[in-house]
């Protein structure tokens, strides 16, 4: 899933009587110029309401164009390419994953130390899209596998990339008071984007290619609007960081776990939940097609309905769960109710031949994933250890997602061979394996982050 949120700081030198509320923090910052220069201070001044709609738009934007190849598109080019070997998914999307993975830290720390006059951030929106399109473009018209799984790491990369930007830009301006509802309102955002994309994509579904530009198309133009209505301002005026040496770039792999012990629980306890919920959703469109007996072209139309039923329970978890714990402060209790009922779910599906258990299973499982992603983000950007140097560390946060994006994939390609009879996969055991480790993230969570409530 891709969850992301942003903060402009815009140039007061460019017009301060004509500019909107900062959405940013200005007392963490100093303007000099029509630059800024970012403190280590927390932020306090609240997001415009303009400033967190746009954000919402690309937020939905890099959802569709990351999602739906993912939980759709890819599989449809298997089952073209080489039926019955789904299996290839998990080698395919988890090769992928490796990849940025491995890059990710050196592009935090590029982003922290870029000094243009678009910002820090928002050149690296408009990368990772190029790179994400260009990816799109290659799997649509690969002849082979082989091609596919390259065209996927491009893409993977690519919007990979634009989501880290707008998720840092959150990180680097979003106020204490507003983490959860800005949380809340960009997660509902990533929930709803994929179910119309396959919406989408299954009604251009005749051509391999449109089921990946379309979507992708409209994820581009929504991420290139937001930096373009909204600009993030200057950062030329920011004082230069320490040179790179391959000491600190090794270093940014990681963090210290005993000065940091929050960020390093909640790491944990995030890795664990991320394990379990990338189980029971990365063979969905094959598991669909399996437990109704339908071809996995025809799937997209049970996909997209079951996701539309399940917008709902995704806009009430991620609004209520976003909400709710700004208003009490409490995160950790929201977090441990979204793993048991993601458990519920799980147990649900693990269990469905029928389209109706189906929808109730994907209903729950669509209500904890909205509940632990809005919640959790607002946890990380609360216990972030050096602010300036947010893009970095948001970095190594995702490794606690996109190191299971990546494993959980592999292992469950062979936990699905376990027991399989004939051509039938065992999700039974996949979807009850991963409802455990949901269950362990929550807990590791709920009883060893002691700073956040």
């Amino acid at each position: 899933m891709v969850s992301d949120n942003e903060p402009r700081a815009r140039a007061l030198a460019e017009g301060l009587a004509a500019a909107e509320p900062l959405p940013g923090n200005e007392t963490a910052l100093d303007v000099i110029d029509g630059a800024t220069n970012a403190g280590a201070g927390e932020p306090t001044t609240p997001m415009s309401k303009g400033y967190i709609f746009w954000l919402m738009l690309a937020s939905f934007g890099a959802s569709m164009a990351m999602m739906v190849p993912l939980s759709y598109g890819i599989a449809v080019r298997i089952s073209e390419l080489a039926p019955g070997h789904e299996e290839v998914l998990g080698y395919i999307t988890g090769a992928a994953q490796l990849v940025y993975l491995i890059i990710s830290p050196l592009v935090g720390i590029w982003s922290d130390r870029t000094r243009s006059r678009f910002g820090r951030r928002s050149p690296f929106i408009y990368l990772g899209t190029a790179i994400g399109l260009v990816g799109l473009v290659i799997i649509g018209l690969a002849p082979n596998l082989l091609i596919v799984g390259a065209g996927w790491v491009l893409g993977m990369v690519g919007w990979s990339i634009a989501g880290a930007a707008l998720q840092t830009l959150q990180a680097d301006k979003l106020p204490e008071k507003q983490r959860g509802k800005v949380s809340a309102l960009t997660g509902l955002m990533t929930q709803i984007a994929p179910v119309l994309g396959i919406g989408v994509a299954y009604a251009v579904s005749s051509s391999t290619l449109l089921i990946f530009l379309v979507p992708g198309v409209i994820g581009a133009v929504l991420l290139a609007l937001f930096p373009l209505v909204k600009p993030e301002g200057s950062s030329k005026g920011i004082p230069p960081r320490d040179h790179v040496t391959v000491k600190s770039v090794v270093t940014s792999y990681g963090f210290d776990v005993r000065k940091y012990p929050d960020f390093a629980w909640n790491w944990l306890g995030r890795f664990v939940f991320f394990v379990g919920l990338y189980f029971n959703t990365t063979f969905g469109t094959f598991f669909y097609a399996q437990r109704l007996d339908l071809p996995v072209r025809e799937v997209a139309g049970i996909v997209a309905t079951v996701g539309m039923i399940g917008v709902l329970a995704a806009a009430t978890g991620a609004l209520v769960g976003g909400f709710l714990s700004d208003k009490l402060q409490r995160r950790r209790l929201f977090v441990m109710l979204a793993a048991l009922i993601f458990v519920a779910g799980a147990v649900v599906e693990a269990t469905a031949w029928s389209l109706p258990q189906i929808i109730v299973g994907a209903v729950l499982m669509q209500l904890a994933i909205a509940v632990f992603a809005t919640v959790d983000q607002a946890i990380v950007f609360a216990i972030i250890p050096e602010r300036d140097q947010a893009g970095r560390y948001m970095a190594v946060i995702q490794f606690a997602q996109k190191i299971p994006s990546a494993i959980a994939p592999l292992l469950a390609g062979v936990i699905i061979t376990i027991g399989a009879v004939g051509g039938d996969k065992n999700y039974t055991l996949l979807y009850l394996v991963g409802a455990v480790f949901a269950l362990v993230g929550g807990l590791i969570i709920l009883l060893k982050v002691k700073s956040v409530r």
